[in-house]
């Protein structure tokens, strides 16, 4: 018999929750649709009754630890109160694990789901080997985590990790924070349609023009799916998104010096498009050698050997994610177990524990 939590990875789309073991043994995931259009209260309700559904389906197998939700936006992690997420109209300002503690009677953590993602990578992905990293989540906009110790490291408001709205075009694509050239602009799957758009109307990207008017939901996976097929300006995007994450991972290098860090989310999938242009940026750019690692330096599955440059005594790795889209699930399911044995601002109940109802 093992302990169990549950994570949930709470989208503007999708709501997954899922039973994870003491051991990171996925149990069990459930996959509702996220209904935001409802209201605040009916989503609730619809994740604690999955909620209820798997902490007793699984009740005999162990004890509950707690449950732990990734949610996009700013927290404030003493209160647990969702101060803004774009992605969560109407919930702004609201005590979201207050309303889900009371409905389930028991602690619940709260937590941002890029740095709920970062914390699976280090504790079963990638970064499983390291003490320390940070991770870049590419989806439809650009979020960050760092872990610290095996801790996630929140920074002064909760905003660390940012990495989104690092500028790289001083004077390039305005952002929605208000700033000009962020990342979010050039290595999101948003600015990647929206360069793909942009060189459709330049009538210089016949492939970009046909797949467009052939799909109307022309996507960042079609742009890659063109790359890869040899199109010279999906390839010369790709390479765009390369360049912006190098500088980026370059400052971080420098500022930081940790020994890795992970790319992930939907955009990573199209990591062999580009990251060949982030190792250029990083060989121009950091004071500390960088080496490229394909994922299966922390999981031989993967079947890829390690290309490691040389560089000196240390290096540091700079690798995609191995848990996809179950990264955030995985960390959120971590939170509740390691709560108890640390002390931090993380839930001011501590090591309290009821019975779920």
């Amino acid at each position: 018999m093992a302990d169990f939590s549950i994570g949930v990875d709470l989208g503007g789309t999708n709501l997954r929750i899922a039973a994870v073991d003491e051991h990171g043994v996925l149990l069990e995931k459930v996959t509702l649709g996220t209904q935001v259009a409802l209201g605040r209260d009916r989503v609730i309700h619809d994740m604690c009754e999955a909620i209820r559904h798997l902490a007793h389906k699984y009740e005999g197998s162990g004890a509950l630890q707690g449950i732990g939700i990734g949610v996009p936006g700013i927290i404030d992690m003493k209160t647990g109160t969702l101060r803004e997420s774009p992605n969560l109209p109407g919930w702004a300002e609201s005590a979201v694990r207050a309303q889900i503690e009371q409905m389930l009677g028991t602690r619940v953590i709260l937590e941002n789901d890029a740095n709920a993602a970062a914390f699976g990578e280090n504790w079963l992905g990638a970064a499983r080997n390291v003490e320390d990293m940070a991770m870049l989540t590419l989806g439809t906009g650009v979020g960050g985590g760092i872990v610290l110790r095996r801790a996630i490291w929140h920074g002064m408001t909760g905003m660390a990790g940012e990495f989104g709205h690092i500028t790289v075009e001083p004077e390039g694509v305005q952002c929605g924070c208000g700033n000009r050239g962020c990342l979010e602009q050039y290595a999101s799957a948003t600015a990647v349609v929206r360069m793909a758009r942009e060189a459709i109307e330049q009538h210089i990207a016949p492939g970009l023009s046909h797949a467009a008017s052939a799909n109307p939901e022309f996507s960042a996976k079609a742009v890659y799916n063109l790359a890869i097929q040899g199109d010279d300006e999906a390839k010369k995007i790709f390479r765009r998104v390369g360049r912006a994450l190098g500088i980026v991972i370059a400052d971080l290098v420098n500022a930081l010096n940790l020994p890795m860090y992970v790319v992930g989310g939907g955009v990573s999938s199209a990591w062999e498009a580009f990251s060949p242009a982030i190792f250029d940026e990083l060989k121009k750019r950091s004071m500390v050698y960088a080496a490229t690692a394909p994922p299966s330096v922390a999981g031989e599955e993967q079947g890829a050997s390690a290309q490691v440059e040389p560089g000196g005594p240390t290096r540091t790795i700079v690798t995609r994610a191995l848990l996809g889209s179950d990264a955030g699930l995985y960390g959120a399911a971590r939170l509740p177990m390691i709560a108890a044995e640390t002390v931090s601002d993380i839930h001011p109940a501590g090591a309290t524990m009821r019975k779920i109802i």
